[in-house]
């Protein structure tokens, strides 16, 4: 027997599962995107791209055709399913996002489950998809001060700041509000990842920046846009001594992929720099950071409290040596070097 009564339509089942299986706010943007695409296809039509996917403020994209989350159990959506999401991962999408999408629609599935809402997993057809490893995310040492010599707003290099510093996630950053800081011990109290209360630590670099970004602000967001707030945006993403609106994750990582374009790719002409061409994202920031606290030795306790996992395992992938280290080492074993020392 149902556990409550069914959502009238699978949008509000989504809504419903954000809020009744505890999905943190700067993980419910990215899950309302994935489960309206997954929303799309459920109905046997391929999902919209790139604006039409996302561009709600809300973060939902265009809205599906109605229908009801029963629609789940028709013994046809299965195979009409797997179609769909082939055709357009082949399109679009690179391994790490077909993987994570699939995992947030059958965290979705699995609760409406238990609920006694639908019985069936039409997904259990479609497999994940291999994803080599990335060598290459940790930034050189170089290419993080190149970041400090670029020609932007105060707002940008505050943020890159905090996340170079704090090896925080970028998301649990642009949550913070001023009332989370604590100046005086380089700290601030951010919700993390599963929803745990927790703190991030910064360096000088974000102490000094800090104080002219808040500007004698109180309370709010930390981070905001250059704008009003536009009608309909929740209380909590609204500054009430400005009525700004908190800066999004969607928009912060396209003025950084945006700004380090040329950093990115320093072959090319600056006249070449335009979209077709990707920056860095933010997570680079993170993996970085903690790439480098291993090369400097910091032991596996301490990466794992400063990254936040929950295993000793999921720290691994930082352990891995980046390019300056590796070019070090065989600097340093150069034979010719020796000689003309």
């Amino acid at each position: 027997m149902p556990l409550s009564a069914p959502p009238s339509s699978y949008t509000a089942a989504v809504e419903r599962h954000l809020t009744g299986a505890g999905i943190a706010k700067s993980s419910a943007r990215i899950y309302r995107i994935s489960l309206t695409t997954w929303g799309w296809m459920l109905t046997g039509e391929p999902a919209p791209t790139g604006h039409a996917r996302r561009g709600r403020p809300s973060g939902g994209g265009e809205a599906p055709p109605d229908s009801s989350v029963a629609t789940i159990d028709d013994p046809a959506l299965p195979e009409v399913l797997a179609e769909l999401a082939v055709a357009r991962q082949a399109d679009e999408m690179d391994a790490d996002n077909v993987n994570r999408e699939l995992s947030i629609a059958r965290k979705a599935i699995g609760w409406w489950q238990r609920q006694g809402w639908i019985e069936g997993d039409p997904t259990i057809g479609i497999e994940r998809r291999p994803a080599p490893p990335d060598r290459t995310k940790a930034l050189a040492e170089n290419q993080i001060t190149s970041l400090w010599h670029l020609d932007v707003g105060l707002r940008g290099k505050t943020q890159w700041k905090v996340l170079d510093e704090s090896a925080a996630r970028a998301d649990e950053v642009l949550c913070l509000n001023v009332e989370d800081l604590y100046p005086q011990d380089k700290r601030g109290r951010i919700t993390a990842k599963g929803g745990a209360t927790e703190w991030i630590h910064w360096q000088s670099g974000t102490a000094q920046l800090l104080p002219r970004l808040i500007a004698r602000r109180t309370r709010g967001p930390l981070f905001l846009t250059g704008h009003k707030a536009p009608a309909g945006t929740p209380t909590l993403d609204v500054c009430p001594e400005t009525g700004r609106a908190r800066l999004s994750y969607r928009r912060a990582e396209e003025l950084f992929e945006g700004n380090t374009r040329l950093l990115a790719d320093p072959l090319a002409p600056p006249e070449d720099i335009d979209e077709d061409l990707d920056g860095w994202t933010l997570h680079r920031l993170r993996h970085s950071a903690l790439t480098h606290d291993a090369e400097d030795g910091t032991s596996a306790p301490m990466l794992l409290a400063r990254s936040r996992h929950a295993s000793v395992r999921s720290v691994e992938r930082y352990a891995r040596p980046g390019v300056d280290a590796v070019a070090r080492h065989v600097a340093g074993r150069d034979p010719t070097a020796s000689r003309r020392r």
